[in-house]
């Protein structure tokens, strides 16, 4: 029985030293994955029938709505760092609803480039909005990763599973939430720039 558990709480240990790693080397690839996909963006600007346009409004609103995510997920944390479970729940579901207004808004936006003539696919398509809305399409499906692993937190927040001294899995989802945000942004700044 001792044996046991002490088998337990070596495995939860060891898993516990393992879990950020894995979420940084999972994060890695994820960068080098868009670090191609702009790559190949910035090639593809030398054709000749490359399209320059304005982004939508609504990639400015949910950049916006994204940058206020992390900022009640930061909020989050630190109540539940001080044993604030509600006012840590509180801000963790309004994190989700404005992930949640985020993609709407990259909706949005998608139809505000239709609206202008400009298509994913097609007879109509340019190779620039190909990109853009391909690029962002892959974002906002790494984004709705970020929204399960934020139901999930949610989840473990009603079933009381974190506490000061128990921050793991808040922690790793709040990672996954921030750089799925400054993933954004990124990608923000350089359709923005590099037109």
């Amino acid at each position: 029985m001792i044996q046991e558990q002490r088998v337990q709480e070596e495995l939860k240990v060891a898993k516990k030293k393992s879990a950020k790693p894995m979420l940084w080397v999972s994060m890695i690839s994820m960068v080098m994955f868009f670090a191609g996909l702009t790559s190949a963006y910035v090639i593809s600007m030398k054709r000749d029938d490359w399209v320059s346009f304005e982004l939508p409004q609504a990639l400015y609103v949910s950049t916006i709505l994204i940058i206020l995510s992390s900022v009640t997920l930061i909020l989050a944390q630190r109540f539940l760092k001080k044993d604030n479970r509600q006012l840590s729940l509180l801000f963790t579901i309004v994190t989700l609803i404005l992930g949640l207004g985020f993609i709407w808004q990259q909706y949005v936006g998608f139809n505000q480039l239709k609206s202008i003539g400009l298509f994913f696919t097609g007879p109509n398509s340019t190779v620039s909005t190909s990109f853009i809305i391909g690029i962002t399409f892959m974002h906002v499906l790494h984004l709705l990763a970020g929204v399960v692993v934020l139901f999930v937190v949610i989840y473990n927040h009603f079933k009381y599973k974190y506490k000061s001294d128990n921050m793991l899995g808040f922690e790793l989802g709040a990672i996954f939430w921030h750089f799925v945000d400054i993933l954004w942004i990124y990608l923000f700044f350089f359709f923005y720039f590099i037109r």
